[in-house]
């Protein structure tokens, strides 16, 4: 492995630093607040891990732009309406039509299969300009919207926790705590 492939994942070391870290101040740290700190770093970690692996270089948000848009909404409203207008002109005049193709083993084309026709090929050219496009996974970043969310929520919670054992034990180190407990239980 060379210079330039170990720095070219620069972003994982990042990820890797920033969980040790946190994972040290959850181990030794015996402070109430620092834990929370240390899980919060953590949590930072994996949240930046997901990230990265979402990213594809060059990647765009997986949105249909607009001239493909366009391009599609013109030929879908000029098909449409020729579709319609073959539709009401021929739509009683088919009928014996389809019975005698029917019967001849000849498939019957009708609006319905035209505008079937018509569905196929514009999702072929839109596949077609589809494929010049890279898009990023955009999953893992809402997954970690929502665990930034559940991240704030636990936060606040551990904190509220903290000032109540705070306000009870008059401590918030965890030996201080853990005696303060030990001696109430003997007595």
């Amino acid at each position: 492995m060379t210079l330039d492939e170990i720095f070219g994942l620069y972003n994982y070391w990042v990820v890797i630093c920033l969980m040790m870290t946190g994972f040290y101040i959850v181990i030794a740290r015996k402070n109430l607040i620092k834990t929370v700190i240390g899980l919060n770093v953590f949590q930072t970690s994996v949240v930046l891990l997901y990230i990265t692996m979402g990213k594809v270089t060059g990647g765009t948000a997986p949105i249909i732009p607009p001239e493909i848009a366009a391009q599609h909404g013109e030929h879908h409203e000029h098909s449409t309406a020729h579709s319609t207008a073959h539709s009401t002109a021929h739509m009683t005049a088919d009928a014996p039509h389809l019975d005698h193709a029917t019967e001849h083993g000849h498939e019957a084309v009708t609006p319905l299969t035209q505008h079937a026709d018509h569905v196929h090929q514009t999702a072929s050219a839109m596949a077609d300009h589809s494929t010049e496009l890279i898009y990023s996974n955009p999953l893992p970043s809402v997954l970690m919207l929502t665990a930034i969310v559940v991240g704030i929520a636990t936060t606040a919670l551990a904190l509220a926790l903290i000032v109540r054992i705070s306000e009870d034990y008059g401590t918030i180190e965890e030996d201080e705590i853990l005696l303060i407990d030990q001696r109430d239980s003997s007595h």
